[in-house]
């Protein structure tokens, strides 16, 4: 019989059992990742297009985004979402930077009939002149809206500065910009990034071969035919700058700096520092300016991750009044990572954080998956995961020191202040 009076044995986390999706290459230029230890009778199916907003601008590229599911020669939206809804599957869309995702959920035995139902919205979405004119509208008073709030003033100013070399990165769409869109615009976008841009094809679900035959076929028509190109060398502009929006209370504040993803040998050590600074709730910058000084309700920072490259960054929110003294207070953390060794203890409760949000995202065949393809995104595979474990398990506060040393200096840093000045 178990004695609950004694605490169970506590063991260190030095390896995870992953378990590796089937890679099936439908060309040499788009592959499908099919993870199938389902036991349940769901299925997500992922379609990732060469259609990110540096393709072409962000209003075509957004718009197009949109509008997939808007309608056919056969079939109106509401006619398309309609049975979507009584095959009891929904769909998702999401547009970044370099990829345009559409994806799929539905119930394993209504799959194929799903899948049809999508790759003909993609195929033959005929971008109706009214389906059009009402998207633009909706964007527009979407954009007027989010340009009252200062953490969109401040996003848009820190993506401008921070990729201040790259045209196409630092790109921010205007209101002028919806009246430019056109339905030969869409559809030549279209016709280049959906219908010729197909990347990836991601499967998790017990499925039979033959289903999965049957997606491939499905899916290679819309394959691309040559690999993407990507930017990989970013030059901030590096200071303060500050936007204005008059009357806010809040000011928002985004600092950070283009850095590395995963294929960089540093990029463990440093997501170990800058967990320490901002990267859960116990961080230093939470304990300073939200538990001791009170100037916000939450601060974070984080590394963000492209096919090429990465940066870091810092966000939050505070009392206009509170904006100089907490940059100073985040400026005085940096320098303290940078001149005094991280205490045993608080080393040991970030490495267990690390270690213990891992195998919680390592927690069934969906997270499974969204591991595999973070890593597989700059052609690396789990094996990055047990490099992950070793290095957080043995790292020391000498070589955070030496990290901080090298990567966090003040002066490289892209500021950027959104809110009242008054």
């Amino acid at each position: 019989m178990i004695d609950r009076t004694l605490q169970p044995p506590l063991f260190p986390i030095t390896k995870i059992n992953f378990v590796e999706p089937t890679v099936i290459e439908i060309n040499p230029f788009a592959k499908m990742y099919w993870m199938n230890a389902v036991l349940d009778e769901t299925t997500r199916i992922e379609f990732h297009f060469n259609a990110g907003s540096i393709r072409s601008n962000e209003k075509i590229a957004g718009s197009v985004n949109n509008l997939i599911f808007s309608g056919t020669p056969s079939k109106t939206s509401t006619q398309i979402h309609e049975e979507l809804d009584g095959l009891g599957a929904f769909i998702d869309q999401e547009l970044g930077q370099e990829i345009a995702i559409i994806s799929l959920y539905c119930l394993r035995k209504n799959a194929k009939a799903a899948v049809e139902l999508v790759i003909d919205s993609i195929q033959n979405v005929c971008f109706q002149e009214q389906e059009v004119a009402d998207n633009i509208r909706e964007k527009k008073q979407q954009y007027l809206i989010a340009s009252e709030k200062v953490n969109i003033l401040a996003r848009r100013e820190f993506q401008k500065q921070l990729f201040a070399n790259s045209p196409n990165y630092a790109r921010q769409i205007e209101l002028k910009d919806y009246d430019a869109i056109t339905v030969e615009g869409l559809q030549k976008f279209h016709q280049e990034f959906y219908l010729n841009g197909l990347l990836k094809v991601v499967l998790v679900g017990n499925m039979e071969q033959d289903f999965v035959n049957y997606l491939q076929n499905k899916v290679t028509p819309l394959t691309t035919q040559s690999i993407p190109t990507y930017e990989k060398k970013f030059i901030n502009n590096k200071g303060v700058f500050h936007i204005e929006k008059e009357d806010a209370v809040q000011t928002a504040i985004r600092i950070g700096m283009p850095l590395f993803n995963k294929t960089n040998p540093e990029f463990i050590d440093f997501q170990i520092l800058q967990t320490i600074l901002g990267d859960y709730f116990g961080s230093r910058l939470m304990s300073n300016i939200r538990e001791d000084k009170g100037y916000t309700y939450g601060i974070g920072s984080g590394l963000s991750e492209a096919n090429k490259t990465g940066y870091f960054i810092i966000a939050t929110e505070v009392g206009k009044e509170f904006v100089s003294a907490t940059l100073h207070e985040i400026k005085l953390e940096i320098e303290r990572l940078q001149n005094e060794l991280v205490e045993e203890e608080e080393l040991t409760l970030v490495k267990n954080y690390l270690l213990g949000q891992l195998l919680k995202h390592a927690d069934g065949p969906n997270a499974m998956m969204d591991l595999f393809m973070s890593v597989q995104l700059q052609g690396l595979g789990f094996e990055f995961y047990a490099d992950f474990i070793q290095r957080v398990n043995t790292i020391t506060a000498e070589e955070l020191k030496q990290i901080a040393c090298q990567y966090l200096s003040w002066e490289s840093l892209t500021i950027i202040t959104a809110g009242s000045s008054n």
